[in-house]
């Protein structure tokens, strides 16, 4: 009988260890800024691999992430991650350890940190979802339990590293779903429906108090956001935020940012949900007019209804004219100081 009792009380308390333990319970994000003023800054590890070394407006070289806090109100970055990324520094490079030591960085710079996991070995955007190779001869099955392992994957990856992100985006720029063909949401709505689920719950299971996303390009097309973000809903999706990006041009973007503010505000109406613009970017030649556009719309994004603007990033700023064999929508010269873009940032 007193074996039996003690057997008994042993298993009780390993049974509370388990249920107490810290690393069997889902952690949870430090409280994120009321409003994120971001930049994603997944360039910057290959970009410094190469020899890039960053200038602030007076020509003194300082580090990127403190330029961006320090002289812009920068109090937040978002970093990509795909799942297994080529050795270029410039379309590849971000696997999930390179990523945590990003987000470790920033976080010890005082910086909140929003993930992007492309579920593909490369960019995915409105073009193009591919699934990652590992993953092309899946059933739709084992292609959730992929979503789920790797999601969680990353997601501890950055706790190991001290980092529980803010946001997490569950893909990016999905226009019409992810990992082609089988979460097309054109072909279907629900499996995309199922994946972005998938994908949400598994960050929650890692982390309760991050905030999920689900990201769509040309923030101006109210058409897609009810069609896309409507669909999800329609089949049960679950996600925290609804995901912009905004690329005007510097003769548009008066009337895109009005647009993109209505469509924001159509969205938290019909689906109550807040809105974050997690991309916007316009050419470096045209600063004066970035400058305005910046400007512009965080403070209209801050001001929406019910206080359900949560913030704005700017894509790459530390991007230099042509980097990456044509992108011009940075925000730092070739002499590497910045141009006057980001000080739309400022109060």
């Amino acid at each position: 009988m007193l074996r039996k009792a003690a057997t008994g009380l042993f298993a009780l308390i390993i049974v509370l260890v388990l249920v107490l333990s810290p690393s069997a319970q889902p952690h949870k994000a430090a409280a994120a800024p009321s409003f994120a003023k971001g930049a994603d800054i997944s360039w910057v590890p290959g970009m410094e691999a190469q020899g890039y070394k960053w200038k602030d407006k007076n020509g003194v070289q300082r580090d990127i992430l403190d330029i961006l806090k320090n002289d812009y109100q920068i109090n937040s970055v978002r970093i990509r991650v795909w799942v297994n990324p080529s050795s270029s520094y410039t379309n590849g490079y971000m696997n999930k350890e390179r990523a945590a030591a990003l987000a470790k960085r920033a976080k010890d710079a005082g910086l909140s940190v929003m993930l992007t996991l492309h579920y593909s070995d490369s960019w995915a955007d409105p073009g193009k979802q591919t699934k990652p190779a590992a993953w092309a001869g899946y059933t739709f099955q084992q292609l959730m339990d992929a979503v789920w392992n790797w999601t969680r994957d990353v997601m501890t990856t950055m706790q190991s590293y001290g980092v529980t992100p803010d946001w997490v985006q569950i893909g990016n720029e999905t226009n019409n779903g992810m990992l082609w063909d089988d979460g097309k949401a054109s072909l279907s709505m629900q499996n995309y429906a199922w994946l972005v689920n998938t994908g949400n719950n598994a960050v929650k299971s890692v982390s309760s108090g991050t905030k999920t996303i689900v990201h769509l390009s040309n923030g101006y097309d109210n058409s897609l956001f009810v069609w896309n973000i409507g669909g999800l809903i329609a089949n049960g999706a679950t996600f925290d935020i609804i995901g912009m990006s905004l690329y005007p041009s510097a003769s548009d973007w008066s009337s895109k940012v009005t647009q993109t503010i209505a469509n924001a505000n159509d969205m938290i109406s019909r689906y109550g949900k807040p809105v974050m613009v997690t991309e916007i970017g316009m050419d470096y030649n045209q600063p004066s007019a970035a400058k305005s556009f910046v400007s512009d719309i965080k403070t209209k994004i801050r001001n929406l209804s019910g206080g359900k603007g949560l913030g704005v990033f700017y894509w790459e700023p530390e991007a230099t004219p042509g980097y990456n064999g044509g992108y011009n929508m940075g925000a730092w010269q070739a002499d590497m100081k910045p141009t006057i873009a980001l000080e739309g940032f400022l109060n």
